[in-house]
């Protein structure tokens, strides 16, 4: 059986800028007092990034308008994001946990999954184990981290998210029906507010409801996402571990909405500018992508991301598109979106010879005797655009779709 660690840093942003804090010679710790990290002190403009614990006895929730937070507790403290020092305690931390293997996958910037299974021999237990990293990055580097352990990454993040902070927790299959099915249905992992209330509406109160209730019922009225939720509540998850090591990595792009996009069709036009960018960069790089993953991160911070083999290897934009919509959405649960993003992985060369398949070939024309596939003519038409992008700019040629109208 595999054993997967789940490891979350404790309320990380302000964490980190509390470490930072009390090095540069503060007095105050903002993890003991009420405080928060985002938004602009005096401008009471931005959202709330992380929040204490004290702060959360406030009811005081991450995602939150500043200015509501403010007037849940007039005397909070706020600090300023500092994403560069985020960046070198991440790294910091996943250079850590490599010394103990690097089948190490990292989801965000305060989180990752380890595979535990091939270093299990060293521990006299799995529990024992977490502890042991747990405590040496609080010996090491002063903030704490949650550990939820189980066989797959779905109940290991699950059971990272139970009492916090600096816990070590399991979830194991036999465990879900006593430690998971008595919570809301609302802290399933990926059950988003539209989804919750979808299912409320047919009585679905916990996930133990969910997990008894006729998967087709669920299916029909919130489609494959309802379908993936049924499978989450029982504990159902195949993904891997999937370890990025520093030889593979691929070529990707995100961005941060200026608005949160709501409907399909605004995530599209953004996926679609990403795709551009993502083959652009691709075939600059002269290389072609096995695999398209998409990211999505929620207008409450919470993130998302899945993952799909290509038929073939491709830097078109059009194949990258399509990829990255159609697994937009098999993930989208209906929220806004607040950032959006495409990464290429399994690189190849683009003079690489590749085994094409009958269902690979779409003959579009014929010219003389040569049957030319429409994959082809997308790279010829990528490439005549790239080179007129190289002499005149990123902006002199833009899709119609993303011209804005005019009056």
């Amino acid at each position: 059986m595999s054993v997967i660690f789940h490891i979350d840093v404790n309320s990380a942003f302000l964490s980190w800028t509390a470490i930072e804090q009390l090095k540069n010679g503060a007095e105050v710790d903002l993890r003991k007092i009420p405080s928060i990290i985002g938004g602009d002190q005096a401008s009471r403009r931005g959202v709330v990034l992380a929040k204490s614990v004290p702060a959360k006895k406030y009811g005081i929730r991450t995602g939150e308008p500043v200015a509501n937070a403010i007037r849940k507790c007039p005397n909070l403290t706020m600090a300023a994001p500092d994403h560069r020092m985020y960046k070198e305690y991440s790294r910091r931390l996943m250079e850590f946990l490599r010394t103990y293997t690097p089948d190490i996958e990292q989801v965000s910037i305060d989180e990752c999954f380890m595979d535990f299974t091939g270093i299990a021999g060293r521990f006299a237990s799995p529990v024992e184990g977490a502890l042991e990293m747990k405590n040496e990055v609080r010996r090491r580097f002063g903030f704490t981290v949650n550990v939820g352990i189980s066989s797959n990454k779905l109940l290991a993040k699950m059971a990272s998210d139970f009492e916090k902070p600096d816990k070590v927790h399991t979830l194991f299959p036999q465990e879900v029906p006593g430690k998971m099915w008595l919570l809301p249905v609302s802290e399933l992992y990926m059950a988003g507010r539209s989804s919750v209330e979808t299912l409320e509406k047919l009585e679905i109160r916990t996930i133990g409801d969910l997990a008894r209730m006729d998967p087709r019922l669920v299916e029909l009225h919130l489609k494959s996402h309802g379908r993936m939720l049924w499978e989450f509540a029982n504990g159902m998850d195949d993904s891997k571990v999937e370890t990025e090591r520093a030889e593979v990595k691929g070529i990707g792009n995100s961005t941060t909405l200026a608005r949160d996009a709501k409907t399909e069709e605004e995530a599209c036009r953004v996926l679609l500018k990403l795709a551009e960018s993502v083959g652009g960069r691709l075939r600059k790089a002269g290389q072609k992508a096995g695999m398209l993953s998409v990211e999505i991160k929620y207008h409450n911070f919470e993130s998302c991301s899945h993952q799909k083999q290509l038929l073939r290897a491709a830097n078109s934009d059009q194949t990258i598109y399509q990829a990255a919509a159609e697994l937009f959405r098999e993930l989208w649960n209906g929220e806004p979106i607040r950032l959006l993003g495409i990464r290429s992985s399994k690189l190849v060369e683009e003079g690489e010879p590749q085994q094409l398949s009958i269902f690979d070939i779409q003959f579009e024309q014929k010219q003389g005797n040569v049957l030319q596939p429409s994959e082809q003519k997308r790279e010829k038409l990528d490439r005549a655009l790239d080179a007129i992008r190289r002499k005149y700019g990123e902006k002199s040629v833009v899709r119609g779709s993303f011209l804005e109208p005019r009056e």
